[in-house]
């Protein structure tokens, strides 16, 4: 199980999510956070169970990829 960001940008009523999925519910909550700041067009996010495996993870508050 991972966490992912969904968001729901302005003129849509579909939830949209990228491919990063998170360990933690925190780190999801982090990212999407920063995703907000960063995108004018975010109206909503929130933070959603996903059946992927993680594949990022926020390391002293950097974005970087789990590396197998």
């Amino acid at each position: 199980m991972s966490y992912k960001v969904e968001v729901l940008v302005a003129g849509e009523t579909d939830w949209v999510a990228n491919a990063l999925r998170f360990s933690t519910e925190h780190e999801a909550e982090t990212y999407g956070k920063d995703l907000s700041m960063r995108w004018l067009a975010v109206k909503e996010w929130r933070v959603t169970e996903d059946t992927e495996p993680a594949n990022y993870r926020i390391n002293d508050g950097k974005l970087e990829p789990i590396r197998e």
